[in-house]
């Protein structure tokens, strides 16, 4: 699955990534194979902030990215990613790695006007269906990449429990 999502974001060199749902820390290291690779100069560097709504996992993922190497390239932020991080938008793309009730709108509104979302959207327990939204033109347009089960996403825009 995180193959099948990175390469629905369609990860360039040099693009700025936000990630929801930090997890382990393993997903925004591969993203930051591609986007930041250390045979390309610094400056050509994209970067990845990873927002994580339970502070364990958080601190889990921190540690994680320091140790395997990516702490120059992934910024991990404890805290409610269902509203984004507005702080370092806009984003070339967003990822969401938990399912939402919807698309969140904070998420889009951090999309630069070319940028790409890839999220699952659906019910806790129920099916949910992967979808890459792009903008274009001022448009919104979505994508239905499949069927696919992840855990539910919490906070503001999340699933309410």
């Amino acid at each position: 699955m995180v193959s099948i999502m990175d390469e629905a974001l369609e990860l360039e060199v040099g693009h700025r990534v936000l990630e929801i749902g930090a997890g382990s820390g393993w997903h925004a290291s591969t993203i930051a194979e591609v986007i930041a690779p250390t045979d390309t100069p610094r400056k050509e560097w994209g970067h990845i902030y990873t927002v994580e709504i339970v502070a364990g996992l958080a601190e889990f993922a921190r540690k994680n990215v320091e140790k395997a190497g990516y702490g120059d390239r992934i910024t991990v932020i404890c805290g409610d990613g269902s509203k984004g991080y507005p702080k370092e938008a806009p984003y070339d793309r967003v990822l969401v790695t938990a399912a939402a009730p919807d698309v969140p709108q904070p998420l889009i509104e951090q999309l630069k006007p070319s940028g790409v979302l890839v999220i699952p959207v659906g019910g806790v327990y129920l099916y949910q269906t992967l979808l890459r939204i792009r903008k274009r033109d001022g448009e919104i347009v979505r994508e239905n990449l499949g069927g696919v089960a992840f855990v539910p996403l919490t906070g503001k825009y999340g699933h309410r429990f």
